[in-house]
């Protein structure tokens, strides 16, 4: 009996790893002697470089880069099992989890960092890159990052900007500088991995939706707007590549937008991405079972997450797909339109919050034997 583990991690509580240990403690001890595949997963946002290097056999290198707030930050980037691609996760360098909630104010922030993390792999070697960037702080349309890797930015009087880019400077830029572009980033190939479809300016775009989220006050949304346009009115103009509307533009504060009309990144939808990158569908051929699941399960997850790509593999191998998740929405019975042959809360009675997370290890192990032990007794998965 073949039985496949395929979590995202239960935010704030387990990694996308430790989940499936939980789980597989749980079906140990209903079938101790079944195959189990575990593949950690994720879509994009935080966790990311921990799932892909699991699920592949990779390893991560540690060094040191600018925080959001311009302070030294350690910070990883991932190396897949193939030797060959590099993973660069955002929210290592730039997250909005670096900023206290006190301090948070998307004017101030930069994502410098996170072109530090992209420099330190190319200086590595690596020319494959895969950008997750999900999780950020910043809102400066990934300027700070393009001036870590070389981009300079003119002002008014057509001299270099000094110091960290940040949104509050998106304004002040006339023109930009690339003949100081890191040379090796000619040669890679960028691929960015984003769970969100929004364009870059609008009501639906970087600004409106996302930096409220960052602590961004309603009189600060207008200048943030203004200083956005005309920062991608001038990247674009420097590169003749149009990138405003499309999808994912706006994801990140704009650094979506940033790494494809200045590099040339292509964007794709992060679980997508992964799932490649982890030859999911061939390691779940066969399975007699797959048991996915994550933090909270609601209208959205049908959408681009993790446990979408899932099914829809899933649906296309011919394997039943049941969820376990922290809460479930009343409105997620869309995944069972996707194939989800269940979904089951791992909330055992109530419970605050908190009381959750700090459980959440022994309630996924205890959910998943219950549920194993059912399928078991209804003869639905026993070989």
């Amino acid at each position: 009996m073949k039985i496949v583990l395929a979590p995202d991690k239960f935010k704030g509580s387990l990694s996308a790893r430790q989940a499936c240990a939980a789980m597989e403690r749980g079906v140990r001890r209903v079938w101790p002697d079944a195959e189990i595949v575990s593949i950690p997963l994720a879509d994009g946002g935080e966790g990311t470089i921990e799932a892909m290097v699991a699920s592949t056999g990779g390893r991560c290198v540690e060094v040191t880069v600018t925080g959001p707030l311009g302070q030294p930050v350690r910070a990883q980037f991932g190396i897949l099992g193939d030797g060959q691609t590099a993973v660069i996760e955002m929210a290592q360098a730039s997250g909005l989890w670096l900023v206290p909630e006190q301090d948070r104010n998307p004017l101030k922030t930069t994502s410098f960092g996170t072109g530090e993390l992209i420099k330190a792999a190319v200086s590595a070697g690596f020319r494959n890159l895969i950008v997750a960037i999900g999780g950020s702080a910043t809102t400066d349309c990934g300027s700070g990052m393009a001036q870590a890797l070389g981009v300079r930015f003119i002002d008014q009087d057509g001299r270099p900007m000094e110091g960290f880019m940040t949104a509050e400077r998106m304004g002040q830029v006339r023109s930009v500088d690339l003949s100081c572009l890191l040379p090796a980033l000619r040669d890679c190939s960028i691929t960015v991995a984003c769970d969100v479809a929004n364009p870059l300016l609008g009501p639906d775009g970087a600004v409106m939706v996302y930096a409220p989220q960052k602590g961004a006050k309603p009189e600060q949304l207008g200048p943030l707007e203004s200083g956005m346009k005309n920062i991608i009115d001038v990247m674009e103009s420097a590169t003749g590549r149009r990138v405003r509307d499309l999808p994912g533009a706006g994801a990140a504060g704009g650094l979506g937008a940033a790494l494809m009309t200045l590099f040339g990144a292509i964007q794709r939808p992060g679980i997508e991405i992964v799932l490649e990158a982890v030859a999911f569908r061939q390691r779940i051929r066969g399975a007699d079972l797959l048991l996915s699941g994550e933090g909270k399960v609601d209208d959205q997850t049908a959408f681009g997450k993790t446990i979408s790509g899932v099914l829809r593999a899933a649906r296309q191998e011919g394997v039943p797909v049941i969820i376990l998740a922290g809460s479930i929405d009343d409105n997620a019975e869309s995944l069972y339109r996707e194939g989800a042959v269940s979904m089951f809360s791992i909330c055992t009675k109530p419970m605050t919050l908190s009381e959750a997370m700090a459980r959440a290890d022994i309630l996924l192990e205890t959910t998943t034997e219950r549920v194993a032990r059912i399928l078991k007794h209804g003869g639905l998965v026993c070989r």
